[in-house]
């Protein structure tokens, strides 16, 4: 798992793929770190929160899930198969919405994203290249329950960024909501994986680029 002391190593895969770092005051840089654990339905993974404060750099971990629950990798939402989000950036993706009519969570409103389709209803998550599309899809960035801590992911995914704990959510969405006061109702979204970050810190080199492009 990620530790906040890894944030110089998330920031150099961000740099080294050429994606945005945003350093304005309270500006948020929200990131998944996905593995490729064989083991599904759990939140096995993690969300990254950065952002400038007046002293440096400040990061909230979550335990999350970018990938979706067993229920829907068996039971389809579309014909095509259930979707996986492709790793990447989505810059200006993501606004604060109603998450099915019900909650405010950061959602997919305002471009386009890229999915994998899982397509054979078995137990492993299938990442083939040649099931991309783009779309917009409803990759929402939400929480499980409103109470508790689930420990399986089950109906809460279906290809959605899920937050394991509601008060982490609601942290976020405390952060997401000062971000907009300052920098408008648009965020960015950006998925990169663990072991890129751990090949950033075997190097044993002093990252480059803490601070980048201010978007």
């Amino acid at each position: 798992m990620i530790k906040k002391s890894d944030l110089p190593y998330i920031i150099d895969v961000m740099n080294a793929k050429g994606y945005s770092v945003y350093v304005g005051a309270n500006q948020l840089n929200i990131v998944g770190i996905r593995n490729f654990n064989k083991t599904v339905n759990v939140f096995n993974e993690q969300i990254a929160v950065f952002y400038k404060i007046e002293s440096g750099w400040e990061i909230k971990l979550y335990n999350a899930t970018t990938k979706p629950g067993l229920y829907w990798m068996r039971n389809f939402l579309n014909p095509k198969g259930t979707a996986i989000l492709k790793e990447g950036q989505y810059v200006n993706t993501y606004a604060i919405d109603y998450h099915n009519n019900k909650y405010h969570a950061l959602c997919q409103r305002l471009n386009k994203v890229a999915v994998y389709r899982d397509r054979n209803r078995d137990e492993r998550f299938d990442i083939d290249p040649n099931t991309v599309e783009w779309g917009y899809f409803g990759i929402n960035i939400h929480r499980a329950s409103a109470v508790k801590v689930l420990l399986n992911v089950d109906k809460n995914s279906a290809g959605c960024q899920v937050i394991q704990n509601p008060a982490d959510f609601e942290e976020l969405m405390n952060l997401a909501r000062i971000h907009k006061s300052i920098y408008g109702n648009k965020f960015t979204y950006t998925l990169i994986t663990e072991s890129e970050v751990f090949q950033m810190a075997l190097k044993d080199i002093k990252p480059r680029g803490i601070e980048s492009k201010n978007e």
